[in-house]
């Protein structure tokens, strides 16, 4: 058995689409007028969906090597669903959430100066359709690379 993880294009296309998303992502946010900071490199939320761009690639790549009839496809396919409704969805209303929060946060430690701390809670946690497809894209545009490089497609 000579093979490795490395041999594994699907998995190498998913991490490699994630890591490159996550570098990508502060750059993209300093085109819109932000400062870069090193939290941006590991942060959620943002241009492109790195979540989205991972199962994406993990999705092409599995659809290309196992076939888009099998049962790991199918498994993939309905695991990107969800990632990405959950990136699109529950994280983004989440992130509303902690704005609101933040803000009466913001209040009641001006009112009650001694008794309460004021506490921030992260608000940049899902996506946009935007950023989410832009995520897609750049999953499967990897996927595709990487299964060229591969000599699967």
């Amino acid at each position: 058995m000579d093979k490795s993880i490395l041999d594994n294009v699907a998995l190498v296309s998913a991490v490699v689409a994630v890591v490159s998303a996550q570098i990508i992502k502060p750059f993209i946010a300093r085109l819109g007028g932000q400062k870069i900071t090193r939290d941006m490199f590991i942060s959620t939320g943002g241009m492109p969906s790195s979540h989205t761009a991972g199962v994406v690639a993990l999705t092409t790549a599995v659809g290309f090597t196992a076939g888009v009839s099998t049962y790991i496809f199918a498994i993939s396919f309905v695991f990107s669903l969800i990632v990405i409704h959950d990136a699109m969805g529950v994280r983004i209303e989440a992130g509303k959430h902690a704005e609101v929060i933040n803000q009466w946060s913001e209040i009641l430690s001006t009112i009650h100066k001694e008794k309460f701390n004021k506490t921030n809670f992260k608000t940049l946690l899902g996506h946009t359709f935007s950023q989410t497809f832009a995520g897609a894209v750049h999953g499967f545009i990897i996927a595709i690379i990487f299964l060229f490089i591969y000599g699967v497609i």
